[in-house]
């Protein structure tokens, strides 16, 4: 998984059959510092993100198997997740306090 920031939108007027309706968008991907790494690429957006949201990205065939009615389509990337709060800690160090809380597994 990555993160990517959305520059904009990528419009076609012709797609693969079974990508009708699938919006593209344009994506920088970012390293852990969310400095830009490498080229803008175009992505699959099944999580409705918009310009200038932070992104979480899969690549690869699970990239194909986010499609919600297409699972055989040639998706290489695709936007699965909208960052809302991002919290990083500086690299070694680690959280393995257990909060106290209710899930539905215990």
């Amino acid at each position: 998984m990555l993160f990517g920031r959305v520059k904009g939108t990528a419009i076609c007027t012709i797609k693969y059959p079974g990508t009708e309706g699938l919006k593209l968008l344009i994506v920088q991907p970012l390293n852990k510092r969310m400095e830009p790494i490498g080229v803008l690429q175009v992505a699959a957006d099944v999580v409705q993100a918009g310009a200038g949201d932070l992104c979480v990205m899969i690549r690869s065939r699970e990239a194909a198997l986010a499609m919600r009615d297409e699972k055989f389509v040639p998706i290489d990337l695709a936007l699965v997740g909208i960052v809302d709060e991002l919290e990083v800690k500086p690299d070694g160090t680690f959280d393995y306090i257990l909060r106290a809380g209710h899930n539905q597994f215990t």
